[in-house]
């Protein structure tokens, strides 16, 4: 008998409800059931409810949640108290172990029945077995712990909310709540129902409150919140930062209006033909769309010879409507592929625009890399010591890094490939 084994048989048999649970001292405990219906039975009996973190062995964040999040003590209070946690494998690999494979049916069965189409999903089952609330994706412990604290509130179970407005509920605080809860279930099917019904209820959808949902819920140019952005900029800017509802709808015109035929196989751009196709439905964003478009396609072709001459285009004209980290992106980029001495010195100027505006050490690094390969190497230094400080200041993990980037400055070694 293996060691492992050895251990799961001695806690079957000290657990009177011939089930083991897997835990960090501090963090989350997920009991070691042999089956789902044997999960529902336990729930039922102690009358708690069910926290299933269905996850694959694939996904990068369900793997931050499990190293980073799960373990955190504060976690564990909160999830060991209120519920029986599950961890449910739903892929399949062929190192997958006995009890895994043991689950497979069971995987099968509540990714199917419950829908489950991204990874983390976390299912929130009342102590009937009743599904009540979903949520998705990594997040700090304090934000997952308020996941679980939603799934325990009736005014805020994504589940109950839905059957009540199944049922002819459009009272005004409903309908905000199961919006938000739908997209943060990730059920976008529903939710631009809910939200059209939400803002039907509104004399202003510029509120904080309102802009953010807006947010949350415009993916597409036929999402409400798109002519919201597109009418009133300012208004979101003001709440999500600078040039958000530039940047965010003008992503969209390109993927709907041109982006397959920006990537049209053996077929090289026709930027005047999609440029006109663009201004058809948006005549005043045309030319901005198509300039982004081209340093987009250049940049994920590794054409930097194009993508120097588009992206200098497009932020001589356009720099007041680009977030700062985005800014600090296209810096990055004229940084680690670009020759030419003119665009390296344009984003220095964007570089230094994005560290200064933000304080974040990132941007100070971009701009530090930036000096030095514009032969600047005193004032490289001098950025690079301001980097270090704020992320030492913000408890930063990059501390190393700009460390290790600091001495190759002073040596005047290229940090560039």
């Amino acid at each position: 008998m293996t060691i492992r084994k050895l251990f799961w048989l001695i806690c079957l048999v000290l657990s009177s409800s011939a089930m083991a649970q897997t835990q960090s001292d501090k963090g989350m405990s997920f009991i070691h059931a042999d089956n789902w219906k044997e999960v529902i039975a336990k729930a039922r009996a102690e009358n708690k409810y069910i926290f299933v973190d269905a996850y694959t062995t694939w996904c990068g964040p369900c793997k931050y949640m499990a190293a980073n999040i799960f373990p955190q003590e504060n976690v564990g209070e909160f999830y060991n108290d209120k519920f029986i946690n599950v961890k449910v494998q739903l892929d399949t690999t062929k190192k997958d172990d006995d009890y895994t494979r043991s689950w497979y049916a069971d995987a099968h069965y509540i990714m199917t029945h419950y829908g489950v189409q991204v990874f983390p999903t976390y299912l929130f089952l009342d102590p009937t077995g009743k599904l009540v609330h979903r949520a998705v994706g990594s997040s700090d412990g304090e934000t997952f712990i308020g996941k679980g604290k939603d799934a325990l509130d009736p005014n805020k179970q994504y589940y109950t909310l839905k059957e009540r407005y199944d049922n002819g509920d459009r009272n005004t605080d409903l309908l905000y709540n199961v919006t938000l809860a739908s997209l943060q279930a990730y059920d976008r099917a529903n939710s631009k129902k809910y939200m059209e019904a939400y803002a039907a209820t509104q004399s202003n959808m510029l509120t904080k409150e309102n802009i953010e949902l807006l947010q949350l819920s415009t993916q597409s140019t036929k999402d409400i919140g798109f002519t919201y952005m597109m009418n009133n900029p300012a208004a979101f800017n003001e709440v999500a930062g600078k040039s958000y509802a530039e940047s965010a709808t003008r992503m969209m015109i390109m993927q709907e209006e041109i982006y397959k035929d920006m990537w049209a196989k053996d077929k090289k751009p026709d930027w005047s033909a999609m440029q006109q196709k663009v201004a058809a439905k948006y005549p005043a964003r045309a030319e901005e769309v198509i300039s982004y478009a081209k340093a987009f396609y250049y940049q994920n072709t590794g054409d930097w010879d194009n993508f120097s001459m588009a992206i200098s285009a497009f932020m001589d004209k356009y720099k007041g409507d680009v977030p700062y980290a985005q800014m600090n992106s296209f810096a990055w980029s004229v940084f680690q592929n670009c020759s030419d001495p003119s665009c390296v010195d344009k984003a220095l100027t964007w570089s230094r625009a994005a560290a200064e505006a933000t304080q974040d050490p990132s941007h100070y690094d971009t701009y530090a890399n930036l000096l030095l390969k514009s032969g600047n190497q005193p004032e490289a230094i001098r950025v690079q010591e301001q980097a270090i400080a704020l992320a030492k200041a913000n408890g930063s993990a990059s501390v190393a890094d700009y460390e290790e980037t600091l001495e190759k400055i002073k040596k005047g070694e290229k940090t560039w490939n």
